[in-house]
């Protein structure tokens, strides 16, 4: 068990997408320069100049690229600064370092954020010499010496800490998304489901009628056509969105008529009312049940996390070529609410996948929802 996991943390890959430089990174390291430069006008006792040249810029050169390669950057940095402690002790120089040789803490916590698992394991033995080399070069308490060692090594716990915190953020929100995706399969296939076996009954009254009644058989043809373009559409939306392979569930799916249902009695609070206003006739089904969905965890959330909250207002607005969803509430503003939870992950995925936008956050008063999609559904 021990050997499998040794095997799997070398084997971890990078995290994706590490930021490259910043802004920030050149004024870290402003800042650690002029810092290094008081040290060697103010303090007094410091190593040589041109070691201590060396140290600076082996320690704030790496900096900007620490994310982007932290296993270059930690052997820079710790290699020159081992360099320069053998040099000391070889000549026997009396001076020290100046603190801002601190900053490579940074460099190990970029180390265990950005790096692989190979990559940490290397330059975690590379940080380690450096360490043994600099109490040689610097003698120290054993105290002292081991709360150098638990610094950086506290650094390196904080960075896979984060690193492992982020990745289990991602998976989650992947899992938000591929949970609508599938609901949303779900019901597209229902849909086609229901398309087709219209079809089937056109053609099976077609080819009875079509003898005595030619006439009624081509109105039949026309319905049948109508229904297979519409299937298509619903079967595109499929293949678009579809994950895995789940048997449906078989109840009628939801719509925007449905919608009226979240409506209170205004017994409870926080009372919510449902306006619906246009036509919603044509409505593609994938659309309808989108609309029903985002309302009702709209208001849902809305019962959850809108602290003070008297009241719910859900407007339904359907347009020539577009359905908009607006849910507002007069929560408090500020009190916890998570524009990026999983909830509103999923939302905004719903809406995307059939060519639709999502915006949720702080209104003037409480907080608003807002859905736009277009009538067909439409994947992007």
């Amino acid at each position: 068990m021990a050997a499998y996991a040794l095997r799997s943390l070398w084997a971890e890959p990078r995290p994706a997408n590490a930021p490259d430089r910043r802004p920030l990174d050149w004024v870290l390291v402003a800042v650690l320069l002029c810092w290094s430069l008081l040290e060697v006008v103010l303090r007094q006792g410091l190593a040589p100049r041109p070691l201590l040249l060396v140290a600076v810029l082996a320690v704030v050169g790496p900096l900007p690229w620490r994310r982007t390669h932290p296993l270059a950057a930690v052997a820079i940095s710790f290699g020159a600064l081992t360099v320069v402690d053998v040099v000391r002790i070889l000549a026997g120089s009396q001076g020290t370092l100046p603190n801002s040789v601190a900053a490579t803490l940074v460099l190990t916590y970029a180390l265990f954020r950005w790096g692989s698992g190979r990559e940490a394991a290397i330059g975690l033995g590379v940080v380690l010499l450096w360490l043994a080399v600099t109490f040689v070069a610097d003698p120290t308490s054993l105290a002292d010496a081991v709360a150098g060692y638990g610094f950086f090594l506290f650094s390196a716990a904080l960075g896979a800490a984060i690193r492992y915190r982020t990745k289990i953020r991602v998976r989650d929100i992947d899992q938000a998304k591929a949970r609508e995706r599938e609901q949303l399969a779900r019901e597209l296939h229902d849909t086609v489901a229901h398309h087709v076996s219209g079809i089937a009954i056109q053609a099976q009254a077609g080819r009875a009628i079509a003898v005595a009644h030619p006439e009624r058989a081509v109105e039949a043809l026309a319905v049948i056509e109508d229904a297979a373009a519409r299937t298509l559409t619903e079967l595109r939306a499929i293949v678009g969105v579809l994950r895995a392979a789940h048997d449906p569930g078989f109840a009628p799916q939801p719509g925007v008529a449905e919608v009226e249902q979240l409506a209170t009695d205004g017994r409870t609070r926080p009372c919510v009312e449902v306006t619906l206003v246009g036509e919603f006739d044509d409505l593609s089904p994938a659309v309808g049940a989108a609309i029903y969905r985002l309302a009702q965890e709209s208001v849902t959330n809305a019962r959850r996390h809108a602290r003070h909250a008297t009241q719910v207002t859900v407007a339904v607005t359907g347009d020539a070529d577009r359905v908009r969803l607006t849910i507002d509430d007069d929560g408090a503003t500020g009190t916890g609410r998570a524009p990026d939870g999983y909830g509103l992950v999923g939302m905004r995925e719903r809406a995307s996948l059939l060519g639709g936008t999502f915006h949720a956050g702080f209104a003037e008063r409480g907080w608003r929802v807002e859905a736009v999609l277009p009538r067909t559904g439409t994947p992007r």
